[in-house]
């Protein structure tokens, strides 16, 4: 595998020496995608390269964090090869949507599966479930929901052309000799009572003990809670299933409807699960991305490895400025070689770090690594 980083921000901060690449992978700030053509951008540099990508609240470049940047990896595999499918979001047919391209990818050797989806009219848990119940246990799923930092606007998705509203991709890796590993880590710490989850349908909240989850909310938030959704990001809540209290998911806010006083999320928040809020620190976040990094298995020093990292919009929002130190702590912790590309999501998709299961996480640090023989 061959690959190179790259970052546009009005010009290209170096030139390219893979003129020739197969595949581009690149995140951008969703201003920067509404207001340039991002697809033509990236075929003036890699011309016969197939694009995938989405827009972000942030993009990673190797040990630096960008905003409204064009930043990613443009890849040629030695080995493997690569298939991309797409579907546009219809209402209600997430689980189908999941199903339908998992099947499309279904093919001898299929080792990965990285999904780019919408990330506001998508409910991610449903749409996870669609791909692993098709997909081979043996085959990672990981991935994340397109972002649009903290103003919760539009999202978008690109295969090839201008990233669109509305769309999911995925794309599936193949051969004998590519290999893949996750990691997915949070950091973050609950605190206040747990609560039952009263009432809630799909990914919206509307009960938590009987009470309203908006007044709830509101009541911690205090003066924070005119800025709703973007200050509960930085208040996720942490839910569990009833007898499973080291197993965790997390959830993230991105929505909130004041009419019926509920809570819209990125993924399910089942009834009877219970609820409790969680805070962190910077150092905190920075140590759940070195323990991501460090459940990420690599090949050999020798082999160029490619780390695609998403990581949540929330965690960059309370790091602020400092952001940086968690990718920085991912570099510290993989071979020195690696290229490092991703960006800041509304929801990451990857096994979960203590169970295995893929899941929607929210505020976690998730990490893709690919490598070949």
């Amino acid at each position: 595998m061959k690959s190179e980083l790259f970052s546009w921000r009005g010009g290209w901060a170096t030139d390219s020496a893979m003129v020739d690449a197969a595949l581009v992978i690149y995140f951008a700030g969703a201003a920067l995608v509404r207001g340039q053509n991002v697809a033509a951008i990236l075929r003036e540099r890699y011309p016969h390269a197939r694009q995938i990508g989405c827009s972000s609240g942030g993009e990673i470049c190797d040990a630096e964090v960008f905003d409204d940047s064009i930043s990613g990896v443009a890849v040629t595999f030695e080995q493997a090869k690569f298939v991309i499918v797409s579907a546009p979001v219809t209402p209600g047919e997430d689980h189908n949507i999941g199903a339908q391209l998992a099947t499309e990818l279904l093919g001898e050797e299929l080792k990965l599966v990285f999904v780019l989806s919408d990330g506001l009219n998508v409910n991610g848990s449903e749409l996870v479930r669609g791909f692993t119940g098709v997909l081979p246990s043996s085959v990672l799923l990981t991935g994340g929901l397109a972002g649009d930092g903290p103003d919760f606007g539009e999202t978008y998705v690109g295969l090839d052309n201008s990233p669109q509203t509305l769309q999911v991709l995925a794309l599936g890796v193949y051969g004998s000799g590519v290999h893949c590993s996750s990691g997915s880590m949070g950091g973050w710490q609950v605190f206040g009572p747990p609560r039952q989850i009263s009432r809630s349908e799909g990914s919206v909240l509307y009960e938590l003990d009987g009470t309203p989850a908006l007044d709830l909310y509101k009541n911690y938030l205090g003066a924070e809670a005119d800025n709703l959704p973007s200050s509960a990001l930085l208040y996720p809540l942490a839910i569990r299933a009833p007898g499973q209290d080291n197993q965790d998911i997390v959830r993230t806010i991105i929505g909130v409807d004041e009419e019926n006083k509920s809570l819209i999320f990125a993924g399910d928040v089942p009834e009877g699960y219970s609820a409790q809020l969680m805070s962190a620190s910077f150092a905190q976040l920075a140590r759940g991305a070195e323990l991501s990094a460090e459940q990420a298995e690599v090949g050999p020093s020798n082999n160029e490895v490619l780390a695609l990292l998403v990581s949540c919009i929330g965690r960059k929002l309370l790091m602020g400025q400092m952001v940086a130190d968690e990718v920085e702590a991912v570099k510290d912790v993989l071979p020195s070689a690696t290229k490092m590309a991703g960006f800041y999501s509304y929801g990451e998709i990857a096994p979960h770090g203590f169970t295995g299961n893929c899941q929607l996480h929210n505020q976690t640090m998730t990490i893709t690594t690919i490598w070949e023989d």
